[in-house]
């Protein structure tokens, strides 16, 4: 799941204009990386001087941000939309090691990542609060998103 979280961030930071835009005040370099105690499954990206995402090969690579799972059981609560990232945060179940207000901004590059390429239904279980989208767009940005991810997961990217 951790492969297909950070495949799909780098999906939706190429083909949505408003994941753009959240990521536009980030330094290009800006590393992410979100991963599971003590040696869990991770990703990280990068944010490049094109302003989109791209994925990090590298494990041993510093993040400047980090959202660290205290437990396996607790990533598998949030990324099968049983539980919220607020809810997990609240609950004391992950952590954050890094700048508060890049993370601010990265959580709602995830809740729009979320909202658009899960059924409302999933999403709204695992959001605190679903985004206006018209029907339109959010089928056009997840058919996109969809197809970017897929080539990347096949080409190993």
């Amino acid at each position: 799941m951790m492969a297909v979280i950070g495949r799909s961030l780098v999906a939706m930071s190429r083909v949505d204009p408003t994941v753009r835009a959240e990521l536009a005040p980030i330094a290009p370099g800006f590393v992410f990386r979100m991963t599971v105690l003590p040696d869990g499954p991770s990703f990280a990206v990068e944010r490049t001087a094109e302003g989109v995402f791209a994925l990090v090969k590298d494990r041993t690579r510093r993040a400047e941000l980090t959202v660290i799972f205290k437990h396996l059981r607790h990533a598998f609560l949030v990324f099968s939309f049983q539980e919220g990232t607020a809810r997990a945060f609240a609950n004391d179940r992950m952590f954050v090691d890094g700048q508060v207000s890049v993370a601010v901004r990265i959580v709602r590059v995830l809740d729009r990542m979320e909202a658009v390429i899960l059924p409302k239904f999933v999403a709204r279980r695992a959001l605190k609060r679903y985004p206006r989208i018209a029907l339109a767009d959010k089928l056009a940005l997840a058919t996109k998103a969809y197809g970017v991810t897929a080539l990347n997961l096949l080409r190993g990217r």
